[in-house]
């Protein structure tokens, strides 16, 4: 018997609020109308889109840490959940207002939404504990990614008929909206918030004690291997999350039209692979899934190489979204498995630090190399190591326990 089930689905449709996002600006439409259209130079654009993820992460990396050490100590994680959520409703609404040529705007713009939504996703992230017992961490966080993947389906059919009027700017308020409108459910169902003390004498104790808690998880030596192996193959992961649309339009050829449809299908294989694998990874253990996972971003880069024909490439994405929830909602699993009660927040910012740092060098190196080489199939390449040296260490860990609460 699960318990808290509102509060489950509720915290759920957070993930379905943020894959229109996720879907719409970061992955599909957006960069592609960013390159081609605002910046109009496939070679540059793939630098300037490069460059905005990587600010934004490594801006997000620094930050999230010390927010997380800030909600924890002032008991206000609900609250900076809904500030950022806000914040981040209002940059990208403010994407509608972009016109051809307005690259340094659409970058900053990009880079203020990108670090506004990350954020959100940091205090998201640290109800999991919270509503879920031990036992059903890894289904709870595979029917997020789920539930995620039917609300990225449903943005994209939106998105694809503003497209077909060639009125994206429409995309881009439709996503602001839902990125509030379905964060409701969440905000009114999570547990409250308990204030503890000021914001200001919170914001000092947190990043003294997010600099201890740092240091402590480093020294534990299975998650410390656990960093080193997400760093790696999550640098993989969201580089071609970011890049995957570019991709299919610049070297495969898709249009616009066709380009939504691919990513409907994937989506549909995305929330697939997180529900047959949900239960999987609480019965093999998240680290299982983990490695399963590796092998198919392993094979679906190298493939992605040699492919040219579109048929092909539809195919391969389809493969590829299998393992999109999988090693997202594994990945949360099991280190949800190390965290001791009390310190949710503060623990899910040097995770969201590890995973947000792991996407600044992945997007520099892909759009560099595609920049000089002028060949993306070289840039999408070099992207297998990050998974192959993530794939060695995970399979190196013993199995997981819990770590020692932080004094």
């Amino acid at each position: 018997m699960i318990p808290n089930k509102k509060q489950i689905l509720s915290w759920c449709f957070f993930d379905f609020a943020v894959s229109s996002y996720s879907a719409n600006v970061l992955s599909i439409i957006f960069p592609v109308y960013y390159v081609t259209y605002i910046v109009g130079n496939s070679g540059i654009g793939d630098l300037w889109w490069g460059r905005a993820i990587s600010v934004s992460m490594l801006a997000v990396a620094i930050l999230s840490p010390y927010l997380g050490g800030v909600a924890d100590y002032a008991g206000i994680r609900k609250r900076m959940l809904l500030c950022f959520v806000l914040l981040g409703a209002f940059f990208v609404a403010s994407l509608s207002g972009l016109k051809k040529g307005d690259v340094v705007e659409g970058f900053l713009l990009i880079v203020m939404a990108n670090i506004s939504i990350e954020s959100a996703i940091v205090f998201y992230n640290s109800f999991l504990p919270l509503i879920a017992s031990r036992e059903y961490f890894g289904r709870v966080s595979s029917w997020g990614f789920a539930i995620g993947y039917i609300g990225s389906i449903l943005s994209l059919l939106v998105g694809l008929y503003f497209i077909e009027r060639n009125q994206y700017e429409l995309i881009w308020l439709y996503v602001s909206i839902s990125l509030i409108l379905f964060s409701l459910p969440t905000f009114l169902t999570m547990p409250s918030d308990e204030k503890k003390s000021s914001f200001f004498n919170a914001a000092y104790k947190g990043m003294k004690f997010i600099i201890k808690t740092f240091l402590h998880l480093w020294r534990e030596k299975t998650l410390r291997k656990f960093f080193i192996a997400y760093f790696l193959y999550m640098d993989g992961v969201n580089t071609v999350i970011v890049f995957s649309g570019i991709y299919a339009s610049v070297t495969i050829g898709f249009k616009p039209a066709e380009l939504v449809l691919l990513f409907i299908v994937v989506q549909f294989t995305a929330f697939a692979g997180a529900s047959v694998f949900a239960k999987a990874s609480d019965s093999l253990g998240p680290r299982t899934i983990i490695l399963i996972s590796l092998i198919l971003w392993i094979t679906v880069c190298i493939a992605a190489f040699f492919i040219s024909s579109k048929i092909m490439f539809f195919t391969l994405a389809s493969v590829a979204g299998v393992g999109l929830g999988t090693i997202q909602a594994s990945s949360r699993a099991y280190f949800s498995r190390f965290i001791p009660k009390g310190n949710e927040s503060e623990y899910f910012g040097v995770y969201s630090m590890i995973g947000k740092t792991s996407a600044i060098i992945g997007p520099i190196l892909f759009g560099e190399i595609s920049g000089v080489t002028g060949s993306q199939r070289v840039a999408i390449l070099m992207i297998t190591i990050f998974f192959l040296l993530g794939f060695f260490i995970i399979e190196g860990l013993k199995k997981e326990r819990s770590v020692s609460k932080s004094s």
